[in-house]
């Protein structure tokens, strides 16, 4: 990747707990199962039991294609929808039941399009006083108000707190929706693409934004896009969906410079790159799956160029590749653990071993190991 990775955050943060954390995460969706009046529902899983912890003074990124289920992540930890299955928690107690004013205060969301999330008859002073007034009671409002524009860059504060939405670029909307979310001093920031409708001239400094927010003031932040370059510039560690579930979690620098999984690489192999030579190679094709009716095994397996039949039956563990870094794929169980799940045997533990090369450098086992030495090649 040609885009450097900005510094992490050098301060640690002395919870011992995460901030907010998702266990085990399920939801389920009812939708149209067919065509016409009479088509019977059909329930659709848009994200099973996933894990997630988010912790003061860092950033995590969440990637993948659309429909993967990141979006519906967010809305889960901001307890915009219920969890059919899991848990969350907020440093390390379950968090209380409903949606009650003490989580919001705690928890914040800003939304992907800032040309709808904010209300177009009111000036930008009016939803930044809202909160202000419902969840702290201040006094100051002038002050607080002047206060959280600075803290967006927009300067002078007076110039914007007057100022109409569609008197705004989209760029400063954007700004003015993380000043609402901040003006509840939140703990936890969970910002769902908030860069993928605004220019590129003007995507660095929101990502900046948040990268000082981090820093400053040891929020939590939840950074959901599709765009893994980004990702890999602003977040800590990167965690990698596809069709509802994680495939590959690692800190950003790992992950992007040493991708386990195959469907990592294809999507590194598909970012822009302005210092690659020749066109990518994209070794996969096809789209992703029905989450209606997902396919058996390893849900990535109809598009993954090294499949086996182990792929095709059976859900691949999550298996420790390096300190902090975990993919679910057979690719990296060892052979004898995945002939033994082929032939009914002992299901692989949770911690499959990684698979390392025969040390006398003889050829793979192309039956049960298609993988060559060149799968970290290809991000």
């Amino acid at each position: 990747m040609s885009v450097a990775a900005r510094a992490p955050s050098t301060t640690t943060s002395v919870a011992a707990e995460p901030a907010l954390e998702g266990r085990n995460l399920t939801k389920y969706f009812s939708v149209k199962g067919g065509h016409g009046i009479f088509a019977r529902r059909a329930r659709l899983c848009a994200v099973e039991d996933f894990s997630i912890a988010l912790s003061a003074g860092t950033v995590t990124g969440l990637v993948g294609e659309s429909g993967s289920g990141k979006t519906t992540v967010a809305r889960l930890l901001a307890k915009v929808i219920r969890p059919d299955l899991g848990e969350l928690f907020i440093d390390g107690e379950p968090a209380p039941r409903g949606r009650p004013r003490f989580y919001t205060a705690q928890v914040q969301m800003v939304l992907q399009d800032p040309f709808s999330s904010l209300n177009p008859v009111y000036r930008v002073r009016h939803d930044l006083v809202r909160p202000l007034r419902i969840h702290h009671g201040a006094t100051d409002i002038d002050a607080a108000v002047s206060d959280l524009l600075r803290r967006v860059a927009l300067e002078p504060p007076e110039r914007f707190a007057n100022k109409f939405p569609h008197e705004l670029s989209g760029g400063q909307r954007q700004r003015v929706a993380i000043a609402r979310a901040l003006a509840v001093r939140p703990r936890v920031l969970l910002a769902d693409e908030p860069v993928s409708m605004l220019d590129v001239s003007v995507r660095l400094g929101l990502l900046n934004l948040l990268a000082d927010l981090r820093d400053r003031d040891q929020l939590a932040i939840l950074y959901v896009t599709h765009d893994i370059g980004s990702a890999r510039y602003l977040a800590d560690t990167i965690m990698v969906m596809y069709a509802g579930k994680l495939v590959e979690s690692a800190p950003s620098a790992t992950l992007t410079d040493s991708p386990a999984h195959p469907y990592t690489q294809l999507l590194l192999s598909a970012a822009p790159d302005p210092d690659r030579a020749e066109p990518p190679s994209l070794a996969g094709s096809g789209a992703p799956p029905s989450l209606i009716s997902p396919p058996s095994g390893c849900r990535f397996h109809p598009r993954c160029p090294h499949a086996m039949e182990i792929c095709r039956r059976e859900v691949p563990p999550d298996v420790p590749i390096s300190s902090g870094h975990v993919a679910a794929c057979w690719l990296h169980v060892d052979p004898a653990q995945r002939r033994a799940g082929s032939n009914g045997g002992e299901a692989p533990p949770e911690d499959g071993a990684q698979h390392r090369p025969d040390p006398a450098g003889g050829p793979p086992d192309r039956e049960h190991d298609p993988m060559s030495s060149t799968i970290h090649e290809e991000g």
